[in-house]
């Protein structure tokens, strides 16, 4: 008798459970592929918040000068004013006034933390020396005096304009100079030995101390 012939067992695919898109986001990337669906949203999103390594933030120039070097920056840029003013404006007073505005302001802002006084000092000394080229005196020295004076009276209000923009500007400097120095003494009052004690003790004193006491009928 001839015997039944039996088919071997196919061997049966295993069911895997699916990845999660973040796992297969993470794969797509190993093997080189585009991630795609709400993987590739979340990839995106995850690539663009990184910020670029080689870029950094723009900062301006804060030079810091000393009392002298304040003085001789705002002299000699209000004589080249005036010089630049006489060559290409004919010595127009509106001007070299704004231009002692924008002098003022620089001196005011540059000038260190240590020589914030001498500031408002420089800026009237250096207006008198850079408007004499466009003073309308001629001849000889009294006449040349004469004309100073004249230019000087006439066009006073930039002379006040500018200091007062210099005097406002380095107040508030010297009020947060002093409002920052003051933090870090106390920071440095909380960080040292004596003042950790102290305040340890003020806490124990604190916890420490009777409470009200209840009245019994």
């Amino acid at each position: 008798m001839e015997q039944p012939r039996t088919r071997p067992p196919q061997a049966r695919p295993r069911r895997t459970p699916p990845l999660p898109p973040q796992a297969q986001g993470g794969k797509d990337r190993q093997d080189g592929a585009a991630p795609s669906g709400e993987s590739a949203t979340v990839y995106r999103a995850v690539r663009g918040s990184r910020p670029a390594a080689g870029r950094r933030p723009l900062r301006f120039p804060k030079p810091r000068l000393t009392g002298r070097g304040s003085g001789l920056f705002c002299v000699a840029a209000m004589l080249v004013s005036g010089f630049l003013d006489r060559l290409l404006f004919a010595g127009s007073p509106a001007v070299y006034g704004v231009l002692f505005l924008l002098v003022s302001g620089l001196t005011a802002l540059w000038v260190r933390g240590a020589d914030l006084v001498t500031a408002p000092v420089v800026v009237p000394i250096a207006f008198a020396v850079g408007i004499v080229p466009i003073s309308e005196g001629t001849g000889g020295f009294g006449p040349q005096v004469m004309g100073l004076a004249t230019t000087l009276a006439m066009n006073a209000i930039w002379l006040y304009g500018g200091t007062l923009i210099t005097g406002v500007l380095v107040t508030v400097r010297k009020v947060r100079l002093m409002a920052r120095r003051a933090a870090v003494r106390r920071a440095a009052a909380r960080q040292s030995p004596a003042g950790r004690a102290s305040a340890q003790s003020s806490s124990q004193s604190s916890s420490q101390a009777p409470g009200p006491r209840r009245r019994t009928a």
